[in-house]
């Protein structure tokens, strides 16, 4: 092994994506082990592999990390994106469990059945503007610096770039009465290491697709 974080999950976004959304920024380079068969999650289940048998898995300093919100604190403290006491810790963890419950619903929209998809747009729309995105959009005006905690990079700025990017896809226009997250965007788009993984070619992954969505149902049900 090359000491390079391994990654194994499915050859799509899910419950990895942020995981590569946090190397990338951090600008560590990792592999990635994809699942592609119900007998290759079985084996890492019947190896005493998976914690609670559930993917993703992270082998990172010698650990097999389970569990998204594990793997996520300990990158992020690992590489000084994590605040640096404990009142900026707590304001990003609240901050990311916010936008990750917005993502939840970004993470099941492409397994729900065709007649709901446009209903479940709505209710996607609908949070990100009256509730999610307005509380960033107060943060960023009130304290008037680039990033959301301590004026510093911080793991909670990686995840609300993603969540933006992510909804953008679904409602492009979902920014048009937020001039600071327009302006955050940009920012973050162009830090060098974000901007390297919104490449073409990058470990970043493409919207899920019905492959994807039969991938998925092919390796975790029975």
């Amino acid at each position: 092994m090359s000491g390079k974080p391994r990654l194994t999950y499915l050859n799509g976004r899910g419950r990895m994506e942020p995981v590569r959304w946090l190397l990338a920024a951090a600008g560590v380079e990792f592999e990635e082990i994809f699942l592609e068969t119900r007998e290759q999650y079985e084996k890492l289940i019947k190896d005493g592999v998976l914690m609670f048998q559930q993917v993703p898995l992270v082998e990172i300093d010698g650990m097999k990390m389970v569990q998204t919100r594990a793997i996520l604190s300990y990158i992020a403290g690992k590489h000084n994106l994590y605040g640096k006491d404990l009142k900026e810790r707590a304001l990003i963890d609240m901050y990311v469990e916010g936008i990750t419950d917005l993502m939840q619903m970004i993470l099941v929209f492409p397994f729900s059945p065709p007649e709901a998809k446009e209903k479940n747009i709505d209710s996607i729309k609908e949070r990100a503007t009256n509730r999610y995105f307005p509380v960033f959009e107060k943060v960023l005006k009130q304290h008037g610096q680039d990033f959301l905690v301590g004026n510093k990079f911080s793991w909670a700025d990686v995840q609300l770039i993603e969540a933006i990017l992510a909804v953008e896809e679904k409602i492009p226009a979902v920014l048009s009465g937020f001039p600071q997250l327009q302006a955050f965007k940009k920012r973050m788009s162009n830090m060098p290491t974000i901007k390297k993984f919104l490449q073409p070619g990058s470990p970043r992954k493409p919207p899920p697709d019905e492959c994807y969505v039969e991938t998925v149902l092919k390796v975790f049900k029975k």
